[in-house]
């Protein structure tokens, strides 16, 4: 018995250092190569520097996130793992679906923020021609063709797509949202003439939209976004779409105080870096260092911006 309880001790504190030496993984809910994926790597890359211990992605897409998220509410709350989620994971998913696996208030611990990602609202304006240049425009444009009216969006379930009710209410429209899977499968459609509209992420619309062929008429959050002579849906006189996409870093619930503040600190010298934010600038990122009760708020913000937008639309969970 004696040795047993000498010998078990030891055991746990070799677990809980190969815990803290150990590589950290990054939970990715979204394919390599898209928008999220690049931040993380870039972000990972950064991280292990500060904190003097390997940092890795590791992909796990499917259901905007939701797998991702079941995963990290399993993982053991040691430090070895983390996620870059977004707003629609942890804000939207809940409100929408039935059983998530998993309750962001609950089940994660926030670490901290990583930047906003908006959304553009864009036309193709050889389909729309050169009058389109505002959502009442599109609208009234939509009015006089029946059934043309399709805007796209990249995932069903979320806010683009719910944001149409909006709309549809603002301008006394008949738009419909056409769901994909993803964005860039959306804008394909779009310049080639199956849909006149969508929304979607800045880095998808950006280098069409610099070619002629994409034409932005909105943007959503609360103001414009730097370098960028576009309107915001409030100033379109769109109300209810002042929240943009937020990604942040959350762990398993329990993290220890120590370690998230360690992991914070390390993740707001990346963000902050002139290197960051001019890389995922060109992602369509604004990079924004936070606390993480910073990250706690802006993500409950969403859920109460998500949840009227779920509401306007009559959607039922699912």
């Amino acid at each position: 018995m004696a040795r047993c309880l000498v010998v078990l001790p030891v055991a746990l504190a070799a677990q809980t250092g190969s815990a803290q030496e150990g590589p950290v993984r990054v939970l990715v809910g979204f394919p390599p190569g898209g928008v999220t994926d690049v931040v993380a790597r870039l972000l990972a890359k950064g991280m292990q520097t500060e904190i003097a211990r390997p940092v890795i992605v590791e992909n796990r897409p499917g259901a905007g996130g939701q797998i991702a998220a079941q995963v990290l509410k399993a993982a053991r709350p040691d430090g070895s793992t983390l996620f870059l989620t977004n707003s629609h994971t942890t804000a939207m998913i809940p409100l929408t679906s039935l059983h998530p696996g998993y309750d962001p208030q609950k089940d994660f611990t926030p670490v901290g923020l990583v930047g906003t990602m908006p959304n553009f609202f864009v036309v193709n304006p050889e389909l729309v021609g050169p009058g389109v240049d505002s959502l009442k425009a599109f609208s009234q444009w939509a009015r006089e063709k029946p059934g043309r009216g399709n805007i796209g969006v990249p995932a069903p379930a979320s806010a683009p797509e719910f944001s149409i009710a909006l709309l549809n209410k603002a301008f006394s429209a008949d738009l419909k949202a056409v769901a994909y899977r993803g964005d860039a499968p959306m804008v394909q459609d779009m310049l080639a003439g199956q849909i006149p509209a969508g929304i979607c992420a800045m880095a998808a619309a950006l280098p069409h939209v610099r070619a002629g062929k994409l034409r932005l008429l909105a943007v959503d959050g609360p103001e414009r976004l730097p370098g960028f002579d576009v309107p915001t849906y409030a100033e379109r006189g769109v109300n209810g779409l002042s929240d943009a996409m937020t990604l942040g870093i959350i762990a398993p619930a329990g993290l220890s105080p120590a370690l998230v503040t360690k992991y914070n600190a390390a993740i707001n010298k990346v963000v902050a870096s002139k290197a960051f934010r001019e890389r995922v600038a060109e992602s369509g990122i604004i990079a924004s260092a936070g606390t993480p009760d910073d990250l706690a708020r802006v993500t409950e913000a969403s859920r109460k911006a998500n949840a009227e937008l779920v509401k306007a639309a009559g959607y039922q969970p699912q």
